[in-house]
């Protein structure tokens, strides 16, 4: 049923147990996983200041930074089950990104981790995942992660 799967992370718990989900459906249907870190653009192009950032220079490579570690992450754990995994590091808009490597490389199926939240938070703010579920032409799944 899929032969190319698109884990969209950004390395928070909500994307690990996304993974776990992603890498499942990858390794029940033989599929490929493709994952995708998008380092936001309007963060780091907000911030004026040049002071370290969670101890690395600057936000972009800070960012960057997490991305790189957040991919490994999934490598390793979809290397565990046999998984091929394609990897990729973008810079821009997150759910643009997302939306536009899903329509690109011609996935069959979109996996993002969402964290629950009150109503009130996300009628006023809204998500990532709300937007690629409203931009996708692919089928999307949404793994829900409480938050304490």
């Amino acid at each position: 049923m899929y032969e190319n799967i698109l884990l969209a992370t950004d390395g928070s718990i909500a994307s690990k147990n996304a993974t776990s989900h992603a890498i499942g459906l990858a390794d029940l249907h033989d599929a490929t996983l493709h994952v995708l870190f998008v380092v936001d653009s309007d963060v780091y192009s907000a911030y004026s200041g040049d002071e370290y950032v969670d101890e690395r220079e600057g936000p972009e490579h800070g960012l960057e930074e997490v991305g790189e570690e957040a991919l490994a992450a999934v490598r390793e754990r979809a290397a565990d089950r046999g998984v091929e995994v394609f990897e990729e590091l973008r810079h821009g808009r997150p759910h643009e990104e997302i939306v536009e490597y899903a329509g690109q490389e011609g996935v069959d199926l979109v996996v993002l981790g969402t964290r629950r939240h009150p109503e009130e938070y996300r009628s006023l703010l809204g998500s990532v995942t709300d937007r690629v579920v409203r931009l996708a032409d692919e089928p999307v799944t949404v793994v829900k992660t409480d938050v304490e």
